[in-house]
């Protein structure tokens, strides 16, 4: 009556899917505690003291302090989240349209400062300023003077 009892453990197949799930459970505990502690360090509203206890409570006793932060403060973990994302998103837009534009834009009283100089220095004759000073006024081009006109001549 003696029968050999087998265990999951004493077939290689999963002997090896235990491997693999002990192991992913592991990485995300590091993950999970990885973001807890930048949560930490990220959010405004705790001060130096209250990082440094929740810290120090993640780091001592980390499955029990990881538990405790997650049920009280994970419901905020997400917002901060979406607002730090948020922040990035808004940055990255306000870069990428000054980026676009070409630096600060320029005044009609700047183009119009800029077009005389032009002209003062012989780069475009007295009708190609009049044409680029009527599209800064009407607001609707550039007046940036003709190809052929920004080479100087001999100066």
């Amino acid at each position: 009556m003696s029968a050999q009892t087998y265990l999951a453990y004493d077939f290689p197949l999963l002997s090896a899917f235990w491997a693999m799930l002990w192991f992913f459970l592991w990485i995300m505990w590091f993950v999970l505690l990885f973001r807890i502690v930048f949560d930490i360090f990220r959010d405004d509203s705790l001060s130096g003291w209250a990082k440094t206890g929740w810290l120090a409570f993640c780091v001592v006793l980390p499955f029990l302090g990881v538990f405790v932060y997650v049920i009280a403060r994970g419901k905020n973990m997400g917002r901060r989240e979406i607002a730090h994302a948020r922040e990035q998103q808004e940055a990255m837009d306000s870069y990428i349209r000054q980026t676009a534009r070409g630096g600060e834009p320029t005044s009609s009283v700047d183009e119009l400062t800029r077009l005389s100089e032009i002209r003062a220095r012989g780069d475009i004759t007295d009708e190609e300023f009049r044409k680029a000073k009527d599209l800064v006024l009407s607001g609707s081009g550039a007046s940036a003077p003709p190809p052929h006109a920004t080479s100087t001549s001999g100066r």
